[in-house]
């Protein structure tokens, strides 16, 4: 196949464009791939792209953020997608351009911005894949309604965990669209894994508030005061890192406590830990959860919509406590690190476990769902919902749609008023 990945920004930091990479990369091995990206600012991607992949942009910003059509706003890209105010009517005219001119079996979109341009401009000989990389749930009611009428022109919808890909099914009216969760993949590690004996918990991601990097730190404050010999290492950058060490400090944690900045392959830091942790709010998949788990390490992480529990095995390979309980997230974490065979053991399982998110078991799952939806289209429309399912599922996709038109109706009223 020719298959064409469209990407917000391929030169930047982020969990799609390394799974976008991932895949596109294992992809490669039998396919000709490609990777568009709408927008460019550097000369050279951050991460590390196979070299049977191409990669092209559209609009080069270096260049072109003051060409008079990047002043306009987008009319294609939807108002409410959150990166919108970084849409013009220039990315709508070269995005529109190099779909009508795809020589391509299958083109798949990774944001839901995107998802709408291809579902609204790319020609009907084109295999046309939009993937969710957060949740539906997680769109403002606007974008909700936009999705609803751009998506129907979709071949496939692809979401990272089955939660998310219910939640589609259940709450949108898509007659002929195929909705399928495929989660992310992470490559095989490189390293050995890490054997447990490091006294040393391993935390990695953006340092925002959804995250809960504080709720962590609490929780760990109880685990230093038992174990001073043990340290908590949390890797990355963002809004929340002068709030961060200021708690530090206040909890006299800064022998314990580490900001280690980004660190881009991840791989050797989860390598020198022996336990995960993740503490966040909201979490549409979990990507430094497998990669942890790939490394050999138990990860303790909040059960938190949607990805973790799809990811984790609770007391198997790693633990799942209640949402913004730090002590809860300190017993867990107390739990593995005063059982030194405990601890082992579920590493071992973690790392067994997650050879499921691998590229080969992901790869092959993307391989079958696009030829068969492929198949699909050279054969007719499915009908395999019956009649009068359809008639039901109709009738609850309208009812979410007018719940998300009367929300949005009611936050513009609000709006209006302050």
């Amino acid at each position: 196949m020719k298959i064409s990945f469209l990407i917000h920004n391929a030169y930047g930091i982020g969990g799609t464009i390394t799974t976008t990479f991932n895949l596109a990369g294992a992809l490669a091995e039998w396919h000709d791939v490609e990777i568009v990206s709408a927008l460019r600012h550097r000369e050279h991607p951050h991460l590390v792209l196979d070299p049977r992949v191409r990669l092209r942009a559209l609009v080069d910003l270096r260049k072109e953020a003051d060409h008079p059509l990047h002043q306009r706003p987008a009319k294609v890209f939807p108002a409410a997608e959150y990166r919108h105010r970084q849409y013009s009517e220039l990315t709508d005219q070269r995005i529109g351009e190099c779909l009508e001119g795809l020589d391509t079996d299958v083109v798949i979109g990774t944001r839901p911005g995107l998802n709408v341009h291809i579902a609204r401009q790319a020609p009907q000989r084109v295999l046309r894949v939009g993937q969710e990389h957060l949740t539906l749930d997680n769109h403002p009611p606007g974008l909700r309604t936009a999705l609803r009428r751009a998506y129907r022109r979709l071949d496939v919808i692809t979401t990272v965990t089955e939660a998310d890909a219910a939640a589609y099914r259940r709450k949108m009216w898509l007659p002929g669209v195929h909705v399928e969760a495929l989660p992310n993949s992470v490559p095989d590690p490189a390293l050995p894994p890490a054997d447990g004996t490091a006294k040393i918990v391993i935390a990695a991601g953006r340092l925002v508030p959804v995250k809960r990097y504080d709720l962590l730190i609490e929780g760990f404050a109880q685990v230093a005061a038992a174990f001073p010999d043990w340290q908590l290492r949390i890797y990355g950058k963002g809004e929340e890192e002068p709030r961060l060490r200021e708690l530090i400090e206040r909890l006299r944690l800064w022998n314990n406590v580490f900001l280690m900045g980004a660190a881009t392959p991840m791989e050797a830091e989860w390598a020198k830990g022996s336990i995960g942790a993740a503490a966040s709010n909201f979490e549409p998949f979990g990507m430094t959860i497998v990669e942890a788990m790939r490394c050999g390490l138990p990860v303790v992480s909040t059960d938190c919509p949607y990805g973790p529990g799809e990811i984790i095995q609770d007391g198997a390979d790693g633990r799942l406590v209640p949402v913004s309980d730090a002590d809860a997230l300190a017993s867990a974490l107390l739990e593995l690190v005063s059982d030194d065979d405990r601890r082992r053991r579920m590493g071992r399982t973690a790392l067994e476990n997650a050879r499921r998110f691998a590229p080969g078991p992901v790869v092959a799952q993307a391989e079958r769902l696009l030829e068969e939806a492929l198949t699909a289209r050279s054969t007719g429309p499915r009908t395999t919902t019956p009649p009068d399912r359809r008639t039901n599922s109709a009738l609850i996709g309208r009812g979410h749609a007018a719940r998300d038109a009367a929300v949005g109706a009611l936050r513009a009223i609000r709006k209006g008023r302050r």
